[in-house]
């Protein structure tokens, strides 16, 4: 049984960003992306302040978000990294399943990486995804680098958009 507490807010600012961005995207009738809430069963209940203080995960979530843009559906999770290499243990393997059955069916997967210590947010094709995944399964490297992703996937902030994932998901879909 997975607990939560004092990790829980971990990536909360990422996700706000990607939430405001969602909005952003919603209002200019781009994309409608939802949010896919994490079904848990609270265990103590904080009644003074109506928090929830200690819950185990009900199932095993998906990812994150999930929703159609301009005709094409997508599915992504959004992942923070303290430093330089991601460790691929924060990829659960029902995720990548859920996010190749979804590419099977004509969908883009992909994540949003934030490297807080640079401050820089890449769009993670799922191709690259894949490809690090299955390096690992071969007895390979359990993480990926910064420096092996491709620049090309840098999201810039920019025009009233906090992370421009569309950007990503364009030129994602060029190299198909």
């Amino acid at each position: 049984m997975a607990t939560w507490n004092s990790r829980g807010l971990r990536g909360s600012l990422l996700e706000d960003l990607i939430n405001r961005s969602n909005e952003t995207y919603q209002e200019k009738g781009l994309a409608l992306i939802q949010k896919i809430p994490t079904p848990i069963t609270p265990l103590k209940i904080d009644k003074e302040n109506r928090h929830i203080t200690l819950a185990y995960f009900d199932q095993k979530s998906t990812v994150d978000y999930i929703g159609c843009v301009q005709g094409v559906a997508v599915c992504f999770d959004a992942k923070e990294c303290t430093s330089d290499t991601f460790a691929l243990q924060n990829i659960h393997p029902h995720q990548m399943h859920f996010m190749e059955e979804f590419e099977k069916q004509g969908g883009v997967s992909f994540l949003i990486v934030y490297f807080t210590s640079r401050d820089e947010v890449f769009y993670l094709p799922f191709a690259d995804i894949r490809r690090f995944w299955e390096r690992m399964e071969a007895g390979g490297r359990k993480s990926f680098r910064y420096e092996e992703l491709d620049r090309e996937y840098l999201l810039h902030r920019g025009h009233g958009v906090l992370i421009p994932y569309l950007e990503g998901l364009q030129k994602d879909l060029l190299k198909r």
